[in-house]
This record gives structure tokens, sequence and C-alpha cells, in this order.
């Protein structure tokens, strides 16, 4: 059991009794307990049991209660409190915006105990009745309930990468390595997605006879030639039952609609579905097409491209020569400075750029000017300790609400770059929110903006923008465009890369890593950059330490 899961446990406890009205003193104990177990470096399993209430923020009561979930995998408290507690009440703490203290209300005040008669509850217009619910906060629960509603059942990509091998690697022990084909959303890259998607070269009798073992997943479906299960992580698992034509079946069940019937339209009005092709590739080639990747079968503009030999080499991994946007111990990071950089010369990698939060972010320990001046006195140690590899004095800035930045111009100055980003007031209206982030854009320090929308997938919509009138301003005023590549962000999102690119804009696929396997996201941004087209040389990650050095110095010149 790691530190996530212990601090998981910790902070649920906490909730519940602040949901349950019980003592606050205790459930804040247990709260400040969470934040301290998530901050820490080692993992409490390998550390010494009796040093546990010694921890800052834990204490006797806490560690034994720590070790108690060690050893047995349950916390007696935890699971009391859940014992008394109606299990749609637990569940609206997955709804953003509510919290213990409104759930207790909910519950104790308003008798409602699941988040469908919340819902209803809303549309009747009820809550607005108690203190503390106004009628945009009942709007706000509504949405959060619609939100959530919508996407239960959906899993971002990074979820699916982490099991995907060993489905796939269960699929070939049963079937054999040459009858089992992944498709479908996984393998066109989305971002997220509730189904992961297989071809097997079988008869649809002998698949579910084969999965028919000990502990059989839940049949939810079946089609005449396919079966759809839910696995045990609430992932569904389709598997078509295909023995010939299997090329057709991969390219139309990797495709978009809209492309599939773009591309049979135009190369094989009559007989697609009746030629023989002994791979996917074969499909392109006899249409003399160079192969399109499935990230890449979206629309029928990309058919264009293809035909005239302009499709992007896209981005790779290896394409990323240094790490930009990253947190160290200065702020809510993990990881020392130095720790960081010597995990990236590690990595091969030429450059850091340590981004830690500006002042306003009191909650991530944002940086005041005096510790400003003391980190980049470090990093000016560092970068002559560990030359050539090169640390850059960067920072995210905080977007106010009015659009300024967190601190003044002569600040501002001291770093070699600056990302702005919002991260709060995330529920203005449009022409709010867009008023806010140009005039940051038109800030003449802000070099890059952070996650343009401040989307959590599957947990909240970004604030409302014009991505057009955003683009168009950061190309004006030589702002480069974040693709933050945190799997929940992954913001720009991909499907505007295309129009950023063709635009003229930079862009920078940037992991915003709080430790430092958290730079391993590198992997998820250059997934979704990849289905949006991107190219190395539109990538700001992507350039030399000496291009990174020119970048700044040309950028801080036209200051």
């Amino acid at each position: 059991m790691n530190n996530s899961t212990i601090a998981d446990h910790f902070g649920l406890l906490a909730k519940l009794m602040d949901i349950h009205g019980e003592n606050s003193f205790k459930a804040r104990t247990y709260s400040i307990a969470a934040f301290h177990i998530e901050r820490l470096e080692e993992q409490l399993t390998a550390m010494d049991r009796s040093t546990y209430a010694g921890i800052k923020g834990l204490g006797a009561s806490v560690a034994s209660k720590i070790i108690e979930l060690i050893d047995t995998g349950k916390m007696k408290a935890l699971e009391d409190i859940l014992a008394e507690t109606p299990a749609g009440i637990t569940e609206m703490l997955q709804l953003k915006g509510i919290g213990p203290k409104k759930i207790h209300i909910i519950w104790k005040e308003m008798g409602i105990i699941s988040v469908g008669e919340l819902e209803y509850a809303c549309i009747e217009n009820r809550l607005t009745r108690y203190k503390g619910f106004g009628e945009k906060t009942q709007v706000k629960i509504l949405e959060s309930i619609n939100f959530y509603n919508q996407n239960k059942g959906h899993f971002l990509y990074a979820q699916v990468h982490e099991i995907f091998p060993s489905i796939q690697a269960y699929l070939e022990k049963i079937f054999g390595k040459g009858s089992v084909w992944n498709t479908g959303n996984y393998y066109r890259q989305l971002s997220t997605l509730h189904e992961l998607e297989f071809i097997i070269a079988e008869k649809l009798d002998t698949i579910r006879q084969k999965f028919q073992t000990a502990y059989p997943p839940e049949l939810l479906e079946e089609t005449d030639n396919s079966v759809l299960y839910k696995l045990n992580n609430g992932l569904r698992l389709r598997v078509y039952a295909v023995q010939e034509k299997i090329p057709q079946w991969l390219f139309n069940t990797s495709s978009s609609a809209e492309f599939s019937a773009a591309f049979r339209e135009r190369f094989y009005p009559e007989n697609f579905d009746t030629t023989v092709f002994d791979s996917e590739s074969a499909i392109f080639e006899k249409a003399n097409l160079p192969y399109i990747p499935a990230c890449l079968r979206e629309t029928a503009a990309t058919i264009d491209r293809a035909e005239k030999h302009e499709l992007p080499p896209l981005i790779q991994v290896s394409d990323i020569k240094g790490i930009i946007h990253n947190h160290s111990t200065w702020s809510d990071g993990l990881f020392t400075i130095e720790e960081m950089a010597k995990a990236l010369i590690d990595k091969k990698m030429e450059y850091l750029v340590i981004s830690d939060h500006s002042k306003s972010a009191a909650y991530a320990n944002g940086l005041t000017e005096e510790r400003i001046v003391q980190q980049q006195q470090q990093i000016d140690a560092l970068n002559q300790k560990l030359a050539p590899f090169k640390i850059y004095k960067s920072i995210e800035c905080d977007i106010l609400g009015d659009g300024s930045l967190d601190y003044r111009d002569d600040v501002l100055a001291t770093f070699d770059l600056v990302i702005a980003s919002v991260h709060s007031n995330l529920y203005m209206n449009e022409a709010r929110a867009m008023e806010r982030l140009m005039r940051a854009i038109e800030n003449p320090y802000t070099t890059i903006l952070g996650h343009l929308t401040g989307r959590l997938l599957l947990s909240r919509n970004g604030y409302p923008i014009d991505h057009k009138k955003i683009i168009d301003a950061c190309i004006a005023h030589n702002v480069v465009i974040e693709i933050n590549a945190n799997p929940h962000r992954l913001d720009l999102d991909w499907s505007w890369i295309d129009y950023a690119m063709n635009s003229g804009a930079l862009l920078s696929i940037n992991p915003d890593a709080h430790t430092i396997e958290g730079f391993d996201d590198i992997r998820f941004g250059v997934i979704s950059a990849q289905k949006g087209g991107l190219t190395p040389a539109y990538n700001l990650s992507s350039f030399t330490r000496e291009q990174f050095d020119t970048f700044i110095s040309r950028r801080k010149a036209a200051l």
C-alpha cells in the first residue's frame, strides 16, 4: 500500500466526518495527515514504524491507524463511518463544487441521499430554499451532476495505457499472437475512452467459450459479430469476431465516420468490401497514398494532405530535448531542483525549466519575491555545477481575476521565461474569461500560456473561450501555447493543434511535473500532439539547448 492510497483513506475519513457533522478538530487532523502523507518522499511501508508519530502532521493516533491500514488493508474508523453513510452520499463527493459541508445540508436538512435525488431536487428548484444554496449554486450542482453522469465509465487514455499490455497479452495467450489486433478509440489515441476494442480472428462461439473462465467478465451485449464485456475495473472490452477481410475491419473500426466515408467514396466507391487486402497498409497503397496512421484518421482534410504528400512527420518522445514547466520543493513539488536536474541528465535531456507557483498560490507554497531571489541564486550555483546541462529560471505565474500577472514587471524580468496560467475563478462566462486571458497574453513578460482552458478531463470542463481568437492573439504577441501533458489535462486539446500550426503558432509539450516520475507524462502529451499532427519544428520543448538559448535571448531582447 503506497502513500497515495494511505492519504486517500485519511482524506475520505476527514470528509465523511465533516459530512456527519462530527468533531471538526479531529476531521481537520485527518485532513492535515492526508496532506503530509501525500508529500512524503519515502514510502511509509519502507520506514521504521516507530518514527510515524514523529512525522510532521501525523501523531500517535494517526500513526496507529496507518499501521492498521498497512497490516489489514482497512481502517476501522473509516469502515465504521462508511457503514453509517448512504452510498449515494459518498458518491456525491465525486461531484465537483460540492464540499462536505454542503453535502451535510443536502443529507441532514434536505433528506436527499442519492445523486439522482439531488438532480431531481435541482430540476425542481428546491435547493434555493436552503442557506448557502443560491440559484447560481444550484445551476453549478446540476451542471456537475450532468457532467458526472456523462462520464461515468469513461477512462483517461493514460489509465487504459497502463492496463493495455496485460489485456493484449491475455488475449494473445488465449487466441495466439497472430490472431489479435487492437482497434477503436485507443488505437486512434483519443484522450478519453469507455471501451477497449480488439479484432480476433475466431468464431464468435469460440470467443465466448474461451471467456468462460472461473471468473468470467460480465457480458453486457452481444451482436452477430461482437461481444461486449465489462472488466472488474469498469472498463468495457469489445471483441469483434472476424475471420475474413480483417484489414477492412481494422480500417473501419479505427477511423472516424467522416474519414472512412470520404476515403471509401474517393478511392473505393464500389469495391472496398470485396477487395482483397493483405494488410491495413495495402488499403492505402492500392489508393496510391502514403499510410495514414489511425491517430490522423479524423477528417477528410487529412486525405487531401495525403494526396499532396503533405502529411506531417509526427512528433515522437525522442524529439523532446528539454523538460519545460516543472515544480520543485520550492513550491508544491516533491523533489529538489538538483534531484530533478540529475534525473533528466540520466535521461539524456539537455535542460530543465523550473516553474514553481507564484505567490497567489498560497495553497501550493507559492514563491514570494524574497524566495524568488533565493531560488535563482541556487539555480546559478547548480548551473555551474551541472554544466553543460542547464536549468532555466521560470515561474508558473497566476493570471489574476482581472488578467494581470502575479508580480511586478521588475520581478518578472528576472526570469528566463514566464508561464502564465489560470488557477482560480474558473467559472467565468466567456466574455470575462476572454478578457482575462487576452490581457495576460498581451503582457510582454508572458512567454507561455499554460493549460489554456483549465480543464480536468472527466472531472471539470474548461472555462469557455474562443480558441481561434486566443491562438491568434498568442501568435500576434509571440506567446507559446502549452500542450499540458498531464493526462488529466492534455490542454491545448489536440483538435486545435492543426489550426495553431497552420496559423504559425509555436506550441510546447510540457509535463507540469511535480515529481521525477511526472516527467514521463511527456509521452501522453506526445500521443495527444500526434493526434493533432504536431511536428517537432513547432514544438518548443524539441528545441536543443542552443536553440532554446537563442529563443530566450530573442524573446528577452524584444521586451
